[in-house]
């Protein structure tokens, strides 16, 4: 066991060295380019359209790095201005950094799904400074059925402020067999914003794209039970960040993706359950991460290519060597909200535990203790990500993990992003920033 535990970590050592160079910038053309950046658990995903219109569905956590990280890989698109900010729903690290964006580029229209649904804002005086800070743009309030109207792209809202589709799409509205095991869950004892989110279903010639935000699992169910309102997609950008709480088998089995992208941290999201979900879809091939995931070890992480942010090997080894059975190492215990956190639908006790690297590593400037150190210091990576002295992935966040909040792990530096490439056909190609490795799917028959 243990020679299989060393080759891994070689292999994922190999894969970080790698070199790294930047896809080229997108123009207007005849594709559609997806940039979707590293928050170290949060989201912030960028759409260029065929037409070179774009639209930003969420700003990641508040604080210089994600700011940093989101400006570089606009930069590196060749975008000028956001013309539509989706914020899916108002939990911080989805909407940390959009005050300070609004005065790096200018943002035409904001969306969202209304009031927040829980009584209190997580970011201090939110709702107030968001008013102001859309005060000169226009805002949209969508609902299920909307239309974003980009040139090019058929984008559709398919959930918002609790409420689902129910008119299907062109090639939806069959019966989901998937729908005969589903069991709900307990709903949230007070209301969470994550049920409220923006769900966008994005339709690119023979291409099709679903993105929830953090949907919860009684909610998917809603959306896709009795019948599947929306058909199959070639790309699933996985809900809520590969937590156990979201992904449920009428969503993913329903939709049947080809490949999914997973915006998930080290130890956030990446649940071992949505990796087994994802897996047993039928005509399912890859799943591409921002991050290695702690809780998914060996068995479950899809093969070093695919992910754009890997630790350092002696971290790697760390925890691919701890005992199993729970918190090792002498760090805090993970998070409330992570995936080996007690939780409706999170991994069994024993299974894929999250654990914190050996005691001799040194947190980065803001990590909290028992944390990861950041891999050591980097040539700046793509859009000159990875400056010395970053601030750790807790700076600015609210405390602890779920709701939201993250798990205050160190700041990966350089940090990489995945570009997406579309064409009208159906084909598309993901690219690793990190070690240029491209995959590219084609078009499947009628």
């Amino acid at each position: 066991m243990k020679r299989v535990v060393l080759l891994s970590v070689v292999c994922l050592a190999a894969a970080a060295g790698l070199g790294a160079q930047a896809p080229p910038a997108a123009k207007a053309g005849k594709t559609l380019e997806i940039y979707v950046a590293d928050t170290e658990g949060g989201k912030a995903a960028l759409f260029v359209s065929p037409t070179g219109q774009t639209l930003l569905i969420d700003s990641g956590n508040p604080g210089e790095r994600d700011l940093t990280r989101i400006m570089a890989m606009i930069g590196d698109a060749g975008v000028k201005q956001i013309d539509y900010l989706i914020s899916t729903h108002y939990h911080v690290d989805h909407i940390g950094g959009m005050q300070e964006l609004s005065k790096r580029i200018p943002i035409g229209t904001y969306i969202d799904h209304g009031p927040n649904t829980e009584p209190k804002d997580q970011m201090a005086n939110f709702t107030a400074t968001y008013e102001q800070t859309r005060g000169t743009a226009k805002h949209l309030v969508v609902k299920p059925g909307d239309r974003i109207p980009i040139t090019g792209l058929d984008w559709r809202i398919v959930t918002s402020a609790g409420q689902v589709l129910k008119a299907p799409l062109p090639g939806g509205g069959r019966p989901n067999p998937a729908c005969a095991t589903f069991e709900k869950r307990p709903e949230p004892a007070t209301p969470d914003d994550n049920a409220a989110s923006v769900g966008s279903f994005v339709t690119f010639g023979q291409f099709r794209l679903i993105d929830l935000g953090d949907l919860l699992w009684n909610k998917e169910g809603e959306l896709m039970c009795p019948n599947n309102p929306v058909g199959t997609v070639d790309l699933f950008m996985v809900t809520h960040h590969g937590l156990a709480q979201s992904n449920a088998d009428p969503l993913v089995l329903g939709v049947r993706p080809r490949v999914a992208l997973m915006q998930n941290g080290t130890r956030k999201g990446g649940a071992v359950p949505v990796f087994e979900t994802l897996r047993k879809s039928p005509g399912f091939e890859d799943v591409w991460q921002l991050h290695w995931s702690y809780a998914a070890g060996i068995e479950h992480n899809a093969p070093g290519v695919f992910i754009a942010n890997v630790d350092d090997s002696a971290t790697i080894a760390g925890v691919l060597t701890a005992p199993a059975g729970g918190n090792r190492g002498g760090g805090p215990p993970p998070a409330a909200g992570t995936p080996s956190a007690a939780a409706p639908g999170a991994a069994p006790a024993g299974a894929a535990p999250v654990l914190p690297p050996p005691a001799a590593t040194t947190p980065a400037p803001g990590a909290a203790a028992g944390q990861p150190a950041a891999a050591a210091p980097a040539p700046a990576g793509p859009g000159g990500q990875g400056a010395a002295g970053q601030p750790g992935a807790g700076a600015g966040r609210g405390a602890g993990g779920g709701g939201g909040r993250g798990a205050g792990a160190a700041a990966h530096t350089p940090a990489y992003y995945i570009k997406v490439s579309v064409q009208a056909d159906g084909t598309f190609t993901l690219t690793n920033t990190r070690n240029g490795f491209s995959k590219t799917y084609p078009k499947l028959g009628k």
